[in-house]
């Protein structure tokens, strides 16, 4: 069986194209409208992605990218909301793929695949815990860059990590009336903590 390669999904675009605008010219794509539109991104994403599967490693990233497309149009106006997450879900999607390839390689994919990850949760928070979106947001690079420390073995990445942290815990003591109530808990459990350890049974010699 012969492989996929670039020429053979250029091939599939063209024959997509070609096909839409045969439509177009006799009337009938208006029948279809976004619905038609959305499954050729979908089939053009899934065409590169068999050519991923097939050894070319740079195909999952135009992939991911086209399926993502394809499933923005075809998503229902009651989750348009979502549609930030699914875009850059897909894109992040592409590097994690890239990275689990060959690790040791491609880490330096662990890097998009991280921010566009952050980028996604924070695009799919809801109105109600938006002002955790700064806090959320630094968490997911310091992650990144711990990942790219730990995973890959650059211990570069825990200057990174740690510095991005820090500015996540200023953001989060920053909203005010939120950290009153994370304050009680913390000195509650302390609290709690510390009267287990004096009425905890002393072990028998």
């Amino acid at each position: 069986m012969k492989r996929f390669d670039g020429s053979t999904v250029a091939g599939i675009l063209l024959i997509l194209l070609g096909g839409m605008f045969l439509l177009e010219q006799q009337g009938l794509i208006d029948s279809f409208g976004d619905g038609f539109f959305g499954l050729a991104f979908l089939v053009g994403g899934a065409a590169f992605l068999l050519t991923y599967r097939s050894g070319s490693w740079w195909a999952v990233i135009p992939g991911c990218v086209l399926a993502a497309i394809g499933a923005l149009i075809l998503l229902p106006n009651s989750l348009e909301n979502i549609g930030g997450f699914i875009f850059l879900g897909g894109l992040a999607l592409a590097f994690w793929l890239t990275y689990l390839g060959a690790r040791e390689e491609r880490w330096w994919a662990l890097i998009p695949a991280g921010v566009l990850s952050t980028l996604a949760v924070v695009s799919a928070l809801p109105p109600a815990v938006g002002d955790f979106g700064g806090a959320v947001f630094f968490f997911g690079m310091s992650s990144t860059f711990l990942l790219v420390a730990l995973l890959a073995k650059m211990r570069w990445g825990y200057y990174p990590a740690a510095a991005l942290g820090a500015l996540g815990f200023v953001v989060l003591f920053s909203l005010g009336g939120v950290m009153n109530y994370v304050s009680a808990v913390v000195l509650i459990g302390a609290g709690g903590f510390l009267l287990y350890r004096y009425f905890r049974p002393t072990p028998m010699l």
